[in-house]
C-alpha cells in the first residue's frame, strides 16, 4: 500500500528519503470492504486520506433522504470532508468504499506537524489544495451551465476508471440528473457510435 503512495509522492514533488520515511511513519493504513464506511455524517473528520487502491465516494443526504454524490475518489487521489476537517465540526457528508479499497490516513495533528517540518510536502499540498479548489469551481460551473449530455461526457473523461464500476444511480446523482435521463443519454450515445 505504501509503495503506491511512495511512487505517487516521488512523481509529484522532490522529497528526500528521510522525509518520505517520516511521512510514512506518521501514517496508518486501512483496508476497506466494498460498501464499508470511512465517515458517517455527524462524526468529525480528523484525517487526511490518500487512496492507494479502489474507489470511494463522498456523498450527502438531502432532507428527503436522497443521497447526492459530491465526488468520487480513485487510486492516487485524496478524499475527505474538508469543512469538517477545517472547522472541527460534525460532518454533513459520508464517505464509503464502492469497491474493496486501501487507504493511507494521517491524523490532523500528525499531518500539520509534517507540513511544518517538510517544506516540500507543504509546497506539494498547497498546490494540490489549489487544484482541488479550481476543480470544485469548474464542477459548480458545469452543474449550472452545461447540459446533461455535456456533464455526462465530462464525467467519462474525468472518471474513465469509475464509470463502469459504480451503480448508475450514483453516476446520475453526481451529474445532477435522474437515472432515467442518464439511461436515455447513454442509449443516445451508444446509437451515435
Amino acid at each position: 500500500m505504501s509503495e503506491a503512495f511512495e511512487k505517487y509522492l516521488r512523481e509529484s514533488c522532490k522529497i528526500s528519503d528521510e522525509d518520505l520515511q517520516s511521512i510514512l511513519d506518521a501514517s496508518t493504513s486501512k483496508n476497506l470492504r466494498k460498501w464499508q464506511s470511512l465517515l458517517h455524517d455527524g462524526e468529525t473528520w480528523k484525517s487526511i486520506c490518500f487512496i492507494s487502491s479502489g474507489c470511494l465516494r463522498l456523498y450527502r443526504f438531502d432532507d428527503d433522504g436522497n443521497d447526492h454524490t459530491v465526488r468520487f475518489g480513485i487510486e492516487n487521489w485524496w478524499i475527505g470532508d474538508q469543512e469538517s476537517y477545517n472547522q472541527e465540526k460534525p460532518a454533513k457528508y459520508n464517505i464509503e468504499a464502492l469497491a474493496q479499497s486501501s487507504v493511507i490516513l494521517w491524523t490532523k495533528t500528525a499531518w500539520e506537524d509534517l507540513l511544518k517540518n517538510i517544506p516540500a510536502l507543504k509546497d506539494f499540498f498547497d498546490r494540490l489544495s489549489a487544484r482541488a479548489f479550481e476543480t470544485s469551481q469548474q464542477r459548480i460551473y458545469s452543474l449550472i451551465s452545461a447540459s446533461a449530455e455535456q456533464r455526462y461526457l465530462e464525467f467519462q473523461k474525468t472518471y474513465p476508471k469509475v464509470f463502469n464500476k459504480v451503480p448508475l444511480h450514483m453516476v446520475a446523482s453526481y451529474l445532477g440528473i435522474s437515472r432515467e435521463t442518464l439511461s436515455r443519454i447513454r442509449k443516445d450515445f451508444t446509437k451515435a457510435k
